[in-house]
């Protein structure tokens, strides 16, 4: 069967323009009411106007969809609470949340200001919790809610200039990996997309000659699988251009050293040992890597 939206309602931040637009807009092909939230800002964050998110809805509603705009900073906890509000009185349910609001304040670290740390990581990091935190218990409540973070390979892998802007993907990506445990037993699916595309946010980083191939509407379809009630729970899918991969984090075997042994001159002899890959695992959660290290303990 097909994947539908049909009588869900999404809520899709940052969609004024770029990804998050494309993703409001197939979300509503699908049959989804759509809440399209755009703060309105430059790339930076400056600025603000509902104009970007009027004409999204503009767009659906033209094509015989249903949105409403939004012009809440994810920033703002009031007003993403009154966003919820919007929702809720508007179409009685949430049944999907797309975190995708972002801003860039590229610098090295060395030259980086407080500001411009606090400024991306706010709408990142702690804008995703707040949109999540506020739709949280309704989903509860509903047994039922998938969410998506918008990570990037600036969090999973770095990037020069973007220390700011990594932390905070890299942050989501934590985010996603306690609330895919606790949102378990009321099928609440939390994974995470690391988008490639030419994007604003990405217009000067990607060379001219790429851009045509990595339109935002291919990573679209990764996102609504992510969002859909066939979806898996704590994954990163990265997606671009066409292409589709999974990035997770492995754990080495690693060695265990006798009480004696225990100095950072036999770390160092045995290196090679300690990071040796070979039946490298996943862990689910911090008490399985805990578990681990106990084991080899009451062995040793």
């Amino acid at each position: 069967m097909a994947i539908s939206f049909e009588n869900q309602v999404v809520i899709v931040t940052g969609a004024g323009n770029g990804l998050g637009k494309s993703h409001a807009l197939e979300f509503a092909r699908l049959g989804a009411k759509v809440v399209v939230n755009d703060f309105g800002g430059a790339r930076d964050g400056t600025g603000g106007s509902s104009a970007a998110a009027e004409a999204v809805v503009a767009e659906v509603e033209a094509a015989g969809g249903t949105a409403i705009a939004n012009g809440a900073n994810v920033v703002d906890r009031e007003q993403v609470d009154a966003m919820v509000k919007q929702t809720l009185d508007a179409y009685g349910r949430i049944d999907v949340l797309i975190n995708n609001a972002g801003i860039l304040r590229d610098r090295s670290f060395g030259k980086m200001t407080g500001e411009e740390w606090d400024a991306v990581v706010a709408v990142h990091l702690t804008g995703s919790a707040n949109c999540t935190l506020a739709v949280w218990n309704i989903m509860k409540a509903q047994n039922y809610g998938r969410i998506v973070m918008t990570t990037s390979t600036s969090g999973i892998y770095g990037n020069f200039g973007q220390a700011n802007y990594g932390a905070a993907k890299t942050g989501v990506w934590g985010l996603m990996n306690t609330l895919h445990i606790e949102g378990a037993k009321n099928n609440i699916h939390v994974n995470c997309i690391s988008p490639t595309a030419a994007t604003r946010m990405t217009e000067d980083v990607i060379p001219p000659e790429a851009l045509s191939t990595l339109d935002p509407k291919w990573v679209t379809p990764g996102v609504l699988f992510l969002a859909s009630k066939e979806a898996p729970s704590r994954n990163i899918l990265l997606a671009g251009a066409g292409g589709y991969t999974v990035a997770k984090l492995m754990e080495a075997e690693g060695i265990f050293l006798e009480e004696n042994d225990r100095t950072p001159d036999a770390i160092a002899a045995r290196w090679g040992e300690i990071t040796d890959m070979t039946g490298a695992v996943e862990h689910m959660q911090g008490n399985d890597h805990v578990m681990k290290m106990v084991q080899k303990a009451m062995k040793g």
